[in-house]
């Protein structure tokens, strides 16, 4: 089940090799997200969480990146909320956090991948009971693919926006026909198999084939993995993190077209539709 995510893993786990070894854990160093804006829940067979925005609105599932549910992940969450959503975080490594990309490549690597997406849709369940009318997902890098999976899975989940992360072995085609899912990716990726523009075209090709005209999966010019986060950390500067690990810089007007494209999704999905 983790072929998908193995591009991922070899390139971030060779890249941490680059940094000076002692300086490898504070480099790569992952906060855990503050709760400051989010309240922990623990939802249906006892799976930790984060909740925030209003009870019963229409909802969101935003799923972590490799390293865990960190500050950036719990950053965006917030941005979904502040538009009147309510949004879950399920923490699908149990309060753990990757202190460097080996222990990241590892948590990712034990991580029962079919597991993660039942439990996913046990997040549905929640939202739904809570009194959401509607729930889409979102996810980023590893949390991508998983969304996608989720969104198979799940009859509660009405539709999905995967960032920068697909693995084809998650889920079938066929069962997000009737779904309308947006992709964001980085022309400049190099996630072979995972998150390059080669998957996403690939994405895009095979949920059209089957019949979905709500597909809209978009490369962007100029950005590679992990174009959405504001932050460097655990780097000092974008430039120090393109260095280890070859992305490009953040470029805020590709960042905030896509969040205006994706809340607009949300918007349109979960409120309008």
């Amino acid at each position: 089940e983790i072929r998908g995510m193995l591009a991922l893993s070899n390139a971030l786990g060779a890249a941490s090799r680059r940094v000076q070894p002692a300086g490898v854990r504070t480099m790569f160093a992952a906060t855990k997200a503050s709760s400051g804006s989010m309240t922990k829940v623990s939802f249906g067979s006892s799976i930790p969480g984060y909740v925030a925005g209003p009870q019963g609105a229409p909802a969101v599932i935003v799923i972590q990146e490799w390293w865990g549910v960190t500050d950036q992940v719990a950053e965006h969450a917030a941005r979904v909320a502040s538009k009147g959503f309510r949004v879950l975080v399920p923490d699908l490594y149990k309060g753990k956090v990757g202190l460097d990309a080996e222990e990241a490549s590892h948590m990712m690597g034990n991580l029962d991948f079919p597991g993660a997406v039942q439990e996913i849709c046990q997040g549905a369940d929640f939202l739904k009971a809570e009194g959401s009318p509607k729930v889409g997902i979102m996810g980023f890098c590893m949390g991508g693919a998983l969304a996608l999976g989720g969104a198979a899975a799940s009859p509660h989940i009405r539709c999905v926006a995967a960032f920068y992360g697909c693995n084809f072995d998650l889920f079938k085609p066929s069962d997000l026909k009737e779904k309308p899912v947006m992709g964001h990716f980085g022309a400049e990726d190099v996630m072979s198999g995972f998150a390059d523009a080669a998957t996403a075209r690939k994405l895009e090709a095979v949920l059209k084939d089957t019949g979905n005209d709500k597909v809209s999966v978009t490369v962007h010019e100029g950005v590679g993995h992990a174009f959405m986060n504001t932050s460097p950390a655990p780097f000092a500067s974008f430039e120090e993190r393109k260095e280890a690990l070859g992305f490009p810089v953040y470029d805020e007007v590709t960042a905030e077209a896509a969040w205006s494209s994706t809340l607009g999704f949300f918007t349109r999905n979960l409120i309008m539709g």
